[in-house]
């Protein structure tokens, strides 16, 4: 991205550069990113004239490029170059970015459809707090967040959601979750099972001492995931890409998984985990009663009703 002179002698810089340096750091984050998305993130009120002209710019300059996504009207997804991934390696707003950022066109048409589905997810919040008056941008989502097991395997989530609420007092609560976005594209237990990565990263303890674990070891031990979180996150599954008969099965069998596995419910009796379709977050926002809670009994999924036990995910 070049710079003008005025610009390198500290003047701040115009607002077309503005938006190409967070085009080209939300390209980043997210890894494979189409143009309607980097508008609505971006540009939600700007032209998509604008829009157009910041990404043939950073296209001409070798830093972005693009493919023409199947089944749409020309919709183009876009990714970082080596060179662009070169460009924005000090960059702040990225630092927590993904190890493996995606530099060719065909792996980013293979990874174009989750990605696009995860950003999705990270715009409903973005405009229900718009709505709201809450604080969730561009940079407080964090893709492909990963921890450590204890036996080498990782536990790797979507995204980690940051939001900032307000309540009716004029308090703000910080929260923070975990974000799976299935697509129906493994099975069912598959899915299941991915809270029980959960329950082991939550029970895992730390011990702050080398050699052999003392009694009084013992006593100081603590969680491992407080080395990073004050609170434990949220766990939300967002479905989409499926019927409402198969997101009703998901569903249920994520809270059999809860009821069932000892593991997972003593994570569920202290940590709130929830699941909703992409399609009821688009329309009528995260904090509307759209999120089935998958702790306590298995109870039935509805499409367009807000039945007994669903709620916001605030209030999971």
């Amino acid at each position: 991205m070049t710079t003008s002179a005025t610009d390198r002698h500290g003047a701040r810089p115009s607002l077309r550069e503005t938006v190409a340096h967070e085009v080209i750091a939300a390209i980043a984050q997210h890894r494979v990113v189409d143009t309607r998305q980097l508008q609505a993130l971006l540009l939600p009120d700007g032209s998509r004239q604008h829009m157009s002209e910041v990404l043939t710019k950073l296209r001409k300059e070798h830093l972005i490029d693009c493919v023409t996504l199947a089944g749409t009207h020309r919709l183009r997804a876009w990714f970082l170059t080596r060179r662009g991934v070169r460009a924005t390696e000090s960059w702040p707003e990225v630092r927590r970015r993904a190890q493996y950022p995606i530099t060719g066109r065909t792996v980013a048409s293979l990874t174009a459809a989750h990605a696009r589905a995860v950003v999705d997810t990270h715009l409903a919040f973005v405009r229900d707090a718009r709505r709201h008056g809450d604080e969730h941008g561009p940079w407080d989502w964090i893709p492909e967040t990963t921890h450590n097991l204890t036996d080498g395997e990782l536990l790797q989530a979507d995204a980690l959601l940051h939001y900032s609420a307000a309540s009716l007092e004029g308090n703000r609560a910080q929260l923070r979750a975990f974000i799976e976005v299935d697509r129906a594209t493994t099975s069912s237990g598959t899915l299941a099972s991915k809270l029980i990565r959960y329950a082991r990263f939550y029970a895992h303890t730390h011990v702050p001492v080398l050699g052999r674990r003392s009694a009084a070891a013992q006593q100081t031990a603590a969680p491992g995931w407080q080395r990073w979180y004050p609170v434990f996150p949220r766990v939300l599954f967002v479905l989409t890409n499926a019927s409402p008969v198969t997101y009703q099965h998901r569903i249920e069998d994520l809270q059999a998984m809860v009821a069932e596995h000892p593991l997972v419910a003593r994570m569920a009796a202290k940590v709130p985990l929830g699941a909703a379709v992409l399609s009821e977050l688009e329309e009528r926002g995260p904090r509307a009663p759209v999120w089935t809670p998958l702790g306590g009994l298995p109870e039935a999924w509805r499409s367009l009703e807000a039945p007994a036990g669903r709620c916001a995910w605030t209030d999971l």
